[in-house]
C-alpha cells in the first residue's frame, strides 16, 4: 500500500490509488477554473453587444466605456475576494474555498443573463449589472490564490512548476471558449438578434456549467500540506488566528507579498491587453470584422495552451527566474514592434497574438509555484490571494479602459510605453530575487 505522502514528496508516480485521486483533483480544480474564467471573460467579449442595454447613451463609445468601467469595478472586489477567500482557505481548507468561489461566480453570470435592460427599469439595470460584476470579482479574487495554493501543495516537488502551471490552461481554455462562443453567435445570429437576446446566451451557459463545477469540486480531497499544518496547530493547542494577528503575519511576510506584486503587474496588463482585448481592439481601432477578429483571436490564444505546459516544465528543469525573465525582458523588447505589426489584417492579428501568447506563457506558467514557494503554509492562500488580486485589480482591470481611452485620444503608444515600464520593474524584481525551485513547502 502506498503512503499518502508519496505524491507530496515526489516519490513513486505509478498509478496508485492515491496518485490517481490526486490527478483527478488536479482536473477538478482546473475544470472549475476554466468555467470561472469563461464566466469572467464573456463579459469582455460580449460588452460591445450589451453596452447600450445597461447605460443610457447615444454615443456607442461612451456606452462601451461605461461597460468597461463596470468591468474594471469588478476587479476592485478582487483584493477583497483574495483576502476573504484566502482566509477561508487558510482557516477552513482549500477545497471549501474553491467550491464557494465557483458558486458565487455562477450566481453572477445568472444575474446578468436574466437582468432587465435600461429601457425596462432605468438605472436599476446598471445597478444590477454592477452588483453581478462585483460578485464575480469577489469570487474571482479568491479563485486564483486558492487554486495556486492547492495545486502547488499537492504537486510532486520536482513537477511543482508543471502542476501549478495547469490553472493557466483553465484560464486559456475558458478565455478561448468565451471568444469562440462569441465568434459562433456573431456568425449564426444577426446583429439585431445579438443585440436583442444573443448576448444573454453565454451568461446563461456559464450559470448552468457552474452547477457541474460545484459538484466536481465537492469530490476533491484536501491538500495534505494543509491537513498536516492544521493537525499540528490542533495538537499544539494554537488558538484560531484573529483578524489582527492575520494582518500582523501578512506584514511580517511583506517581502514575499511585494515580490508577488512585482512579478504580477506586468503580466496582468499584458494578458488583458493581448490575450483578452486584442480582438476587440482590432475591431474598434482597425475596422476588422467582428467574427473574423474573434476567430483569429481564438487561434492566437490556442498558442498559449501549447506553451503553458512547456514553460511550466522548463521552470522545473532550469528554474523559475530564467523562464520569468523570458517574459519580462522579451515583452519589454517586443511591445512596440507588436503594436506596429497589429492592424486590420487577420494574419497580423494572429501573428502578434501568437507571439504575445508565448511570452505570456513564460510569465504565467511559473507563477503558481513561485508564489507558493515565497510564502509560508499558514498564510499562503491569503498572501497569494491579496497580492495577486490587488495587482490584477489596480493594473489588469483598468488596462482595457485605459487602452481604449488613450487610443481614442490618439495616445495609444503611451499605453505601450506604460506596459514596457511594468516589464522593466518585473525584471528588476527578478534580478534581486532568489531562485525558489525545489523549496520545501512544509
Amino acid at each position: 500500500m502506498t503512503c499518502p505522502n508519496t505524491v507530496e514528496h515526489g516519490g513513486d508516480m505509478s498509478l496508485t490509488a492515491t496518485t490517481r485521486k490526486r490527478r483527478k483533483d488536479l482536473v477538478a480544480v482546473n475544470i472549475g477554473n476554466t468555467l470561472e474564467w469563461f464566466d469572467w471573460n464573456i463579459y469582455a467579449v460580449f460588452s460591445p453587444f450589451f453596452a447600450a442595454h445597461f447605460f443610457q447613451s447615444d454615443d456607442p463609445i461612451s456606452a462601451l466605456l461605461s461597460t468597461l468601467a463596470v468591468f474594471a469595478a469588478g476587479f476592485l472586489m478582487r483584493p477583497v475576494g483574495g483576502w476573504f477567500f484566502g482566509r477561508i482557505a487558510d482557516e477552513r481548507g482549500r477545497r471549501f474555498s474553491l467550491t464557494l468561489a465557483i458558486t458565487l461566480a455562477a450566481l453572477g453570470s445568472l444575474a446578468i443573463a436574466v437582468a432587465p435592460t435600461f429601457d425596462t427599469v432605468g438605472v436599476l439595470a446598471s445597478v444590477i449589472l454592477l452588483a453581478a460584476r462585483l460578485l464575480q470579482g469577489l469570487s474571482h479574487g479568491g479563485e486564483t490564490g486558492s487554486a495556486f495554493t492547492y495545486l502547488a501543495e499537492v504537486a510532486p516537488t520536482e513537477r511543482r512548476g508543471l502542476w501549478a502551471a495547469s490553472p493557466w490552461l483553465g484560464v486559456g481554455i475558458g478565455s478561448i471558449l468565451a471568444t469562440a462562443l462569441g465568434a459562433t453567435l456573431t456568425a449564426v445570429l444577426s446583429d439585431g438578434a445579438m443585440a436583442a437576446y444573443g448576448w444573454r446566451i453565454p451568461f446563461a451557459i456559464g450559470a448552468l456549467l457552474g452547477l457541474y463545477a460545484i459538484y466536481i469540486r465537492l469530490t476533491m480531497e484536501e491538500s495534505r500540506v494543509y491537513r498536516d499544518a492544521a493537525e499540528r496547530t490542533a495538537a499544539e493547542g494554537t488558538p484560531r488566528v484573529t483578524l489582527g494577528q492575520a494582518f500582523a503575519e501578512l506584514w511580517r511576510e511583506r517581502a514575499g507579498a511585494l515580490r508577488i506584486v512585482g512579478l504580477t503587474i506586468s503580466g496582468v496588463v499584458a494578458f488583458y491587453t493581448w490575450f483578452i482585448f486584442a480582438p476587440n481592439y482590432a475591431t474598434t481601432a482597425h475596422g476588422m470584422d467582428d467574427t473574423t477578429a474573434l476567430v483569429t483571436g481564438t487561434l492566437g490564444q490556442a498558442v498559449f495552451l501549447v506553451a503553458i505546459p512547456l514553460m511550466g516544465a522548463a521552470s522545473d528543469r532550469w528554474g523559475r527566474r530564467p523562464v520569468l525573465l523570458v517574459f519580462s525582458v522579451g515583452f519589454a523588447l517586443a511591445a512596440f514592434p507588436l503594436e506596429l505589426v497589429l492592424g486590420g489584417n487577420p494574419w497580423t492579428l494572429f501573428a502578434t497574438m501568437a507571439l504575445a501568447s508565448v511570452l505570456l506563457a513564460a510569465n504565467c506558467a511559473p507563477l503558481g509555484a513561485v508564489f507558493a514557494e515565497l510564502v509560508p503554509t499558514r498564510q499562503r492562500a491569503t498572501i497569494i490571494g491579496i497580492a495577486y488580486a490587488t495587482s490584477a485589480a489596480l493594473l489588469g482591470g483598468t488596462a482595457p479602459y485605459l487602452n481604449t481611452w488613450l487610443a481614442d485620444l490618439g495616445l495609444h503608444l503611451l499605453f505601450v510605453a506604460y506596459l514596457v515600464l511594468l516589464c522593466v520593474i518585473s525584471t528588476v524584481v527578478l534580478l534581486f530575487m532568489p531562485e525558489t525551485r525545489g523549496r520545501e513547502l512544509r
